[in-house]
């Protein structure tokens, strides 16, 4: 630990500012967005723009880090980012919101790739597992710190916009000035999707779904709360415990997932997930009830995301379970682009409700599809599967390509 510090303090600093930023702007926006009387169905455009930005610098960063390395990548992208923030309050309608949104997924994707390619430098095969999991734990504080911080101002003011854009702006500042050594980036080349789901039919649709259900958590939740007349307050409380929720059950669930077969905790976790927001969907007018219905689609969805990618790991290859990563990551932003424009179709037209109803037919899908899989093929034996890494659902190519790297160690030390 004290190894990583030494070496990549500067970055996760840097990155727990801009995880901070970027935790106020997506719950400010949902609530800004219904002040400015934008319907669900237009901030669902909005808030998916910033998937769609994500998968577009997800395949352009690292070109750009080849071209002119990791620092001058970094602070590029993280001062677009202020400059974003700062636009979303002197713009205040939904062509310039889209076009901000799509930049700003652009930026941070570039930032986590740059990021995690520059962390995996610093970590050694020792302690490249545990290096990853600091990295994680920063963003998710980060995001809940975001949470509280967006209720010390008044969102239709410009102020939380200005202290978003001054921590963004300085997070890159520790990094300019530390002189720890960076390295070039390489991303393996993306294994065709429809080889992906011919591997792997249950993993490959439960990555869509899932990658879909985070999206809307974290672009709409804000959305939803306005809609429902929440105050700030509980709306804040909403968005942290799906963050609080996936701290708590990241690691449990992977120490159960490399203990039992990973189909049967897939269709457990998803059947829970379903019961959980089945419940805030019924009592929808108690506060409490819907907030537990949040935590538990916060505990469902984040660790679900490293299952699936571990149950697939299951049925490759070591030699292409990096080339699976990019398709795996793609079929998450597929899923995050696409389910929360339609939740928000459905909202403009129905209710805020309707978002609960989506995340309930993502998990039951999920469970009803595992179930018909189970028909199709038989167990794998618990003793051959490939080790569980913990991972954060929008995690880039970079990181989940890491992540393979630490299964293919484990794994393999386990053997020997």
């Amino acid at each position: 630990m004290i190894y990583l510090l030494r070496n990549a303090w500067a970055l996760l600093l840097g990155m727990l500012l801009l995880m901070i930023g970027n935790g106020v702007q997506g719950t400010l926006l949902g609530i800004r967005g219904s002040i400015e009387g934008f319907s669900p169905g237009t901030m669902s455009y909005l808030m998916s723009a910033y998937m769609v930005g994500m998968l577009i610098g997800s395949q352009i960063a690292p070109i750009l880090i080849s071209h002119v390395g990791h620092v001058r990548v970094f602070a590029a992208l993280a001062s677009l980012i202020s400059a974003s923030f700062i636009g979303f309050a002197i713009f205040v309608d939904p062509i310039s919101w889209f076009l901000l949104r799509l930049l700003v997924g652009f930026c941070f994707s570039g930032v986590y790739v740059a990021s995690e390619s520059w962390l995996n430098e610093a970590a050694s095969n020792e302690n490249r597992g545990k290096t990853m999991s600091v990295y994680m734990i920063v963003q998710m504080s980060g995001i809940l710190l975001a949470q509280v911080l967006i209720n010390f101002a008044d969102p239709s003011s410009y102020i939380l916009f200005a202290i978003i854009s001054v921590l963004v702006s300085i997070s890159f500042a520790p990094i300019l000035l530390s002189v720890s050594r960076v390295p070039i980036v390489t991303t393996a080349k993306r294994m065709s999707l429809k080889g992906l789901y011919n591997t792997s039919p249950l993993g490959s649709i439960t990555m869509v779904l899932i990658g879909g259900v985070f999206s809307l958590l974290f672009g709409m939740s804000a959305v939803y709360g306005s809609e429902k007349g929440l105050s700030i307050r509980e709306i804040s409380l909403l968005v942290g415990s799906i963050y609080v929720a996936g701290v708590l059950f990241q690691y449990p669930v992977g120490f159960i997932s490399d203990r039992i077969d990973r189909r049967k905790l897939i269709i457990f976790l998803s059947s829970v997930g379903f019961f959980g927001v089945f419940a805030g969907l019924i009592f929808y007018n108690n506060f409490y009830i819907v907030l537990a219905s949040f935590f538990i689609a916060g505990g469902v969805v984040n660790p679900l995301y490293s299952v699936v990618i571990a149950y697939t790991n299951d049925y490759l290859d070591h030699s292409d379970m990096s080339s699976a990563a990019g398709g795996l990551v793609f079929m998450g932003g597929i899923g995050g682009v696409l389910l929360p424009i339609l939740t928000g179709q459905l909202m403009s037209n129905f209710g805020p409700e309707l978002f609960l109803f989506i995340v309930c037919i993502s998990f039951i899908s999920i469970v009803g599809f595992g179930l018909y899989r189970s028909t199709k093929r038989s167990t794998l034996d618990v003793e051959s599967s490939t080790t569980h890494v913990a991972i954060m659902p929008q995690a880039t190519n970079v990181a989940v390509e890491i992540s393979q790297e630490i299964a293919i160690e484990e794994s393999r030390a386990t053997n020997n």
